[in-house]
């Protein structure tokens, strides 16, 4: 050890001042090793660094005064009022001249007791408690853990992982489309509930099936309650596509509904499904059916209307019974039911016509049509050249996938659906959300 001290020791420079202030003479290069102590401390007090603050930054710096949090008021479009006095409004005038100010000599501005900002705790200018103001996600939280949120997406969760959590990639590509999916899906409504009829005048094309997988693309994803509504006055199936909790239909609510005081009174005449979408069957009894009538569904809809965010209504076939002109009324939003034959294509438009020759032009514009591929006759169609034909008609077209599940004819379960039909129920779902005002009379 003490070789290798001599020998580092023999390769250093000249004698420093730091060794004659230790009383070393100066000796030769050999007589060096000898000279120099086995081992050298030296202390150099620096001066701390010292920030000047421009004259710019001086002119309109507050740091010397205080905000009282009561003077605080929020302002409109999500600004925010502080009011000032006078002593504090000259403190953000522009300043004089540097001359001028130094000779001046302008005491700074008194802080009000009780009343101080973040730095003059640090400047040492206030001493005492601090307040709650004082307590900010920016001072208590470290930057790096802010935004911590894992990726998704195989590759992004494997680098997250294998990085120790140090490198984010973000979500992939399907994930964040899937998820700015679900955002249009949940767009939020004001001022009451909103109303989507499904409807078109020719039966079998799928009508019941495209509202009940319209209805589970909206209740998967978004918080608020979902209906579905069966008006069908010909003994409809909307009920029969879910697990059927209940016997109550739609002439149930409309007897008891001067005794519904509540949701729970009113959610033991629904069945619900895995995705939280209610289903109010229609009657049974042909009989009855055909009682139920505009007054009738005026009844069920303001109940519904009371609970449920979106209320979604299967009409039924045709477009000239009763119920229809009450549906027509309230809707906020249109989806019409095509199938991929040349005579259910015609139909639906036709649908489209009668609604324009009875003032419902501008619903029309914005409805969504729906084409159900999995009809007799798709495969000899080209549908492309219906999707152009409704293009010039309507806002959007939107493909159903065949799926065995569908074409069953049964309970619906959806996370048994093909990945595909789910996500075309789910582009349906969103077009429909989009298509709604937000806020009610907009």
């Amino acid at each position: 050890m003490a070789e290798k001290r001599a020998r580092s020791t023999r390769e250093a420079p000249s004698p420093t001042a730091a060794s004659v202030a230790e009383g070393i003479e100066p000796a030769g290069a050999g007589d060096l090793a000898t000279a120099l102590p086995a081992s050298l401390t030296i202390d150099v007090e620096l001066p701390a660094p010292v920030r000047e603050q421009p004259e710019d930054e001086q002119a309109v710096a507050l740091v010397e005064t205080g905000v009282d949090p009561s003077v605080v008021q929020a302002g409109e479009r999500g600004t925010t009022v502080i009011e000032l006095d006078d002593d504090a409004l000259q403190a953000v005038a522009v300043a004089p001249e540097p001359d001028d100010d130094a000779e001046a000599g302008v005491p700074p501005l008194p802080v009000a007791e009780g009343v101080y900002s973040r730095r003059d705790m640090l400047d040492g200018v206030h001493q005492g408690p601090e307040s709650a103001a004082m307590l900010t996600a920016d001072r208590l939280i470290e930057p790096r853990r802010r935004n911590r949120t894992a990726p998704e997406g195989w590759w992004p969760a494997f680098v997250y992982a294998v990085t120790f959590h140090l490198v984010n990639l973000g979500d992939s590509a399907r994930v964040r489309a899937r998820k700015e999916l679900d955002a249009k899906i949940a767009t939020a409504f004001e001022g009451g509930a909103r109303f989507v009829p499904v409807l078109t005048r020719k039966g079998g094309v799928g009508k019941t099936t495209i509202t009940t997988l319209l209805g589970m693309a909206l209740a998967s994803v978004r918080d608020d309650r979902v209906i579905a509504i069966d008006a069908n006055p010909d003994r409809g199936t909307l009920s029969e596509r879910v697990a059927r909790q209940t016997r109550a239909t739609v002439r149930d609510v409309v007897n008891r509904a001067p005794s519904i005081q509540g949701f729970t009174d009113f959610s033991t005449l629904v069945s619900r499904d895995e995705t939280r979408l209610d289903i109010l069957a229609s009657d049974t009894d042909p009989m009855l059916s055909e009682a139920f009538d505009e007054n009738d569904y005026n009844v069920v809809a303001d109940l519904a209307a009371r609970y449920y965010s979106i209320v979604l209504t299967d009409c039924g076939t045709g477009i000239v019974h009763s119920v229809m002109r009450a549906t027509l009324q309230r809707a906020d939003a249109l989806v019409i039911v095509s199938g991929g034959s040349v005579d259910e294509a015609r139909l639906a438009s036709e649908t489209l016509t009668w609604l324009e020759a009875n003032g419902y032009g501008d619903l029309v514009r914005e409805s969504i049509v729906a084409i159900n591929t999995a009809t007799q006759g798709t495969n000899l169609v080209k549908l492309e050249e219906i999707e152009a034909h409704f293009a010039s008609r309507v806002r959007e077209i939107v493909r159903i996938p065949y799926d065995e599940l569908l074409a069953a004819g049964s309970v619906i379960s959806w996370r048994d659906l093909r990945p595909l039909t789910r996500q075309a129920a789910r582009e349906l779902a969103a077009l429909v959300a989009q298509g709604m005002p937000v806020r009610r009379g907009v």
